[in-house]
């Protein structure tokens, strides 16, 4: 009988020295990859830029064939069944597996057993094995489902264990070069951006690293960095709960997280999983927080009812972007925040701590962008900034930059302007009071203009008239009593 590639390669890391990883060849079907050893330390983990050998594509969590290839105690399986069936009711042996995400052949050993043990029972069958069994628990296995559930409410999909986890995340990195300046271009497509922008925008993105944009209020800081989670549409494996400890963390989040349909796992002929279905397919995450954030945000977060963990933002972010708005407005200081950071920017770990007292050790691999109006003397000194890796001042558009804006969105609406209206409107507002240009301005005035349009029932064109009036209603002015 063969030995599952799994267990070889679990059994050679736990020995000592622990030898080089391989990638195993991509075969058909979909590539499955090697887990690495158990390990609560991934601080040996290749750094950006390094040869690591391991950033290959099609990432894909493989199939569990055996209890030990889960990396889960028996004792875990089990007691997801019996609060299953003690949650849900009564249930047939293959939603008992879907809802577990684990094939009904690696848990019919442990169905075996409580039936064995006088915890559940079959009640009617197909006739065509356990598999179209109806199951449900009996008076004992309910007694000990409730003794379970006191410990932990978790009845989700099993866990993945931390060093699955670790292992994936790694190998869903982005690879050296994955930015083009075309598919930057494409991004910012609905923006007026100078090539000169694009260069400083690029290299940043690339890296992977963190980013400080800085500027005056209403230049499109923010705007800018959303539109960086349209770059990249490959999908990554995201679990819905990690074990660490015997406790459960969840990971999956639908508010951050977005499933991607696979037609191979929806087809009803399919006999084969074609990944590990303890994990979920999604796009890249993108994530916001602003000024709400404090620091307890961003360490597990333990809810004495469920007896569950929830994972923090820059978990539910990783290997994809994890945005902090209106950065230095938060409840805690610059100082803080950017101390919170030090460690997971520079070596690409993050430590979290549970209530107990002991601490798991994750990758961090989100790649952080801090967008701020202050000034960057005002968040901290120059060495907490040093931090930051990458730095960019977003400055207020010029006259030409500002009319390109302008044109743009009269486009995007289908407003009949020309440059002329545009040149006499900026002459009046603008130029006669030095205002200073903002990126937010067209788009602020022409949709007042749109509204004054709306409820007068005026043709969907600009005139000087309208202009002042949309503009005079965006804009405070001063009191001449």
């Amino acid at each position: 009988m063969a030995t599952s590639p799994l267990l070889d390669l679990d059994a050679a890391l736990r020995e000592e020295p622990a030898p080089q990883l391989e990638v195993v060849p991509q075969l058909e079907p979909a590539p499955q990859l090697e887990l690495a050893a158990p390990m609560e330390s991934v601080e040996s983990s290749p750094q950006p830029g390094e040869d690591s050998g391991l950033e290959i594509e099609n990432i894909t969590p493989p199939v569990p064939e055996t209890l030990d290839e889960t990396g889960l105690p028996g004792s875990m399986l089990e007691q997801l069944i019996l609060k299953l069936l003690y949650t849900r009711g009564d249930l047939v042996g293959r939603d008992l597996s879907k809802a577990l995400g684990l094939k009904f052949s690696l848990i019919e050993e442990f169905i075996d057993f409580l039936k064995r043990q006088h915890l559940i029972l079959a009640k009617t069958s197909m006739g065509m094995g356990d598999s179209t069994t109806l199951f449900a628990l009996t008076e004992a296995g309910r007694n000990l489902a409730r003794d379970g559930m006191e410990n932990s409410q978790y009845t989700g999909p099993a866990p993945v264990p931390l060093y699955q986890y670790n292992y994936i995340v790694r190998r869903q990195r982005r690879k050296d070069g994955w930015l083009t300046q075309e598919a930057l271009a494409h991004a910012y497509r609905k923006m007026v951006m100078t090539p000169q922008l694009l260069a400083k925008i690029g290299p940043a993105v690339s890296s992977g690293n963190s980013f400080l944009i800085y500027g005056q209020p209403g230049n499109g800081k923010t705007f800018l960095a959303e539109a960086l989670g349209n770059l990249d549409d490959s999908p990554i494996y995201v679990p819905y709960a990690i074990e660490c400890q015997g406790a459960v963390i969840q990971v999956f989040d639908p508010v951050y997280h977005q499933p991607i349909e696979d037609p191979a796992g929806q087809c009803v002929f399919a006999v084969d999983e074609p990944y590990d279905r303890r994990w979920v397919k999604c796009r890249r995450p993108f994530i916001v927080t602003g000024g709400e954030l404090t620091l307890d945000m961003l360490d597990l977060k333990y809810n004495s009812t469920s007896k569950i963990y929830d994972a923090p933002y820059q978990v539910k972010a990783n290997n994809g972007i994890y945005l902090i708005d209106d950065f230095g407005r938060q409840l805690c200081s610059p100082a803080e925040v950017l101390n919170r950071w030090i460690v997971p920017m520079e070596r690409r770990v993050d430590y979290l701590r549970f209530q107990s007292g002991g601490k798991m050790t994750v990758p961090f691999e989100a790649f952080l962008v801090f967008s701020t109006n202050l000034k960057p003397e005002q968040l901290g000194d120059e060495a907490f900034l040093r931090r930051i890796q990458y730095k960019m001042l977003l400055r207020s558009p010029d006259e030409r930059e500002f009319t390109s804006i302008f044109l743009q969105f009269c486009e995007s609406r289908n407003l009949a302007c020309d440059a002329a209206i545009v040149a006499r409107f900026i002459e009046r507002h603008y130029q006669r009071d030095a205002k200073p240009f903002r990126r937010c301005h067209p788009r602020d005035v022409l949709s007042h203009a749109i509204d004054l349009i709306h409820f007068e029932k005026l043709p969907n064109e600009l005139n000087d008239d309208l202009l002042d009036r949309a503009f005079e209603s965006c804009f405070l002015e001063e009191d001449g009593d």
